[in-house]
């Protein structure tokens, strides 16, 4: 092969394929290698190099130096197929460290593609181009459904290496698909005029974006809605319909975390540094529009600021520290002045209190070191019979749910049986038993099955109670059928 030809094959190479001429010599190196170990042995001592400016390629065994004709012959028998085999595993692995890189540097990047096709579970697998990236449908946002053809827009979440190929995670669901959505759709984001401060999101449902602005003449929050909201309404197309609450950040607490909280109006704000932790009051009107559905709003609020928020009404905290007040009050070596000053840097719960540092107690309440340890111990100790009582508390309630229709399912299949032994009775009455009744119309007597139906537990209740003193689950047709028989 001649130098030009070996030139020529790599430059296409490396232009098709993207990838580096240097990796590509060494392929082609690699290649006459194996041809020549083919050739002479393994155990031979063979040296390959080509000259990266002329192509010519210089291969000697113990010390001598091949012809040029000797390296064509070398290369035009049997061990050619192996030479090109090795090449073209070198080619592959480099192209796939090359999209490897290339990807790696995109994590967080957004990026478009085209749906090649839906696999089971609903994965659908998006073309970009050199390859094919995974979009599992758990990175899907709830309520989509895509499909072949469709274009869509996603952020690299993960770039693995899988063999000789690339496995490339997208997502749609992560936050920072809607902060590159805004530096698209944004001018002043993606100039870097406005800037997206914090950010927090449950895909499909609701997002919250706090920007600022160096610049105080210009509305940060104005500019990112856009007229008459046309900027932000792409970015809510894109995201299915999902509602992007966006407000000013500020860097005190006393200013962002109402503005987190909007659209409720906050009362007052107090800080809880030892628990990063902030309490929230705000009028009774005001506090399930402060919480949101299922505690949307304040979840969101409490992930933007990067602070825990507890909303109350001014009643409610009276009452709650009323509780915790009582409560401390049974913990040894505990003061009354302790307590206070407890409640007042927020510590409402044992939970809350196990988790404090002996030697901020202290300085709380001039305690010695083994007080504080035992003040703590005590703390850790209820918090874990309360956190057991509230999980009997759950399990009571849930099986209080399911009894009902348990109840119902019970009923239903008592309602079949009976059926079932009326057709039963019919037909024994038509086969001409006239004894079963009697020519003054007695009726017959009722059977152990009819005696357990309409015995002691006639409308299911006793199933219940028994549910609920054990929290067992029952399958109401074993149940039935084990009275029946």
């Amino acid at each position: 092969m001649k130098g030009s030809e070996i030139l020529r094959i790599v430059d296409a190479i490396h232009r098709d394929k993207n990838v580096d001429k240097e990796i590509v010599f060494e392929g082609i190196e690699q290649a006459i290698l194996s041809a020549a170990r083919k050739h002479f042995g393994e155990e031979a001592v063979i040296e390959v190099s080509i000259d990266r400016q002329s192509g010519d390629a210089a291969v000697s065994v113990a010390g001598d130096a091949l012809k040029p004709d000797e390296i064509g012959d070398l290369l035009g028998r049997i061990a050619a197929q192996t030479a090109k085999q090795v090449m073209i595993q070198k080619i592959r692995e480099a192209e796939r460290d090359s999209l490897f890189d290339e990807y790696t540097s995109l994590r967080g990047q957004i990026v478009t593609g085209q749906v090649s096709r839906i696999e089971g579970g609903g994965t659908a697998l998006v073309s970009l181009g050199k390859v094919e990236g995974i979009l599992p449908r758990g990175e899907q946002i709830p309520g989509e459904a895509h499909h072949v053809g469709e274009r869509v827009r996603s952020v690299v979440m993960d770039v693995r290496k899988a063999g000789s190929r690339v496995k490339i995670i997208l997502s749609r669901t992560h936050p920072e698909l809607v902060r590159r959505l805004f530096e698209l759709e944004i001018p002043e984001v993606a100039e870097h005029v406005i800037e997206v401060r914090s950010l927090a999101r449950e895909a499909g449902y609701r997002s919250k974006v706090a920007v600022s602005c160096y610049d105080t003449k210009i509305d940060c929050v104005g500019a990112c809605v856009g007229v008459r909201g046309s900027r932000i309404r792409s970015v809510v197309d894109e995201l299915a319909g999902e509602r992007i609450d966006i407000v000013r950040w500020n860097d005190s607490l006393q200013v962002l975390v109402p503005n987190a909280l909007q659209p409720a109006e906050v009362e007052d704000v107090i800080l809880c540094p030892q628990l990063g932790k902030v309490i929230v009051l705000v009028r009774e009107d005001q506090l399930s529009l402060a919480i949101g559905k299922k505690g949307q709003n304040v979840r969101l609020a409490s992930k933007l600021v990067g602070w825990d928020i507890q909303v109350l009404t001014q009643e409610r905290l009276d009452e709650q520290i009323e509780r915790s007040l009582a409560a401390f009050a049974n913990i040894p070596n505990i003061t009354a002045d302790l307590s206070e000053n407890l409640v007042a840097q927020g510590f409402f719960t044992f939970d809350e209190l196990s988790v404090i540092e002996p030697d901020q107690l202290a300085e709380l309440g001039g305690l010695t070191p083994e007080q504080c340890d035992e003040i703590v111990a005590y703390a850790d100790e209820m918090a874990l019979k309360a956190e057991e009582q509230d999980r009997a508390d759950r399990e009571r309630r849930r099986v209080a749910d399911a009894a009902p229709k348990v109840v119902a399912e019970v009923e239903e299949v008592e309602q079949e049986e009976d059926a079932d032994q009326g057709e039963a009775d019919s037909g024994e009455a038509s086969a001409g038993e006239p004894d079963e009744v009697g020519e003054g119309g007695v009726e017959p007597s009722a059977g152990p099955h009819d005696e357990t139906e309409s015995g002691d537990d006639p409308d299911g209740s006793g199933v219940v109670e028994h549910l609920l003193a054990s929290g067992a689950e029952v399958d109401p047709k074993s149940a039935v059928g084990g009275s029946g028989e």
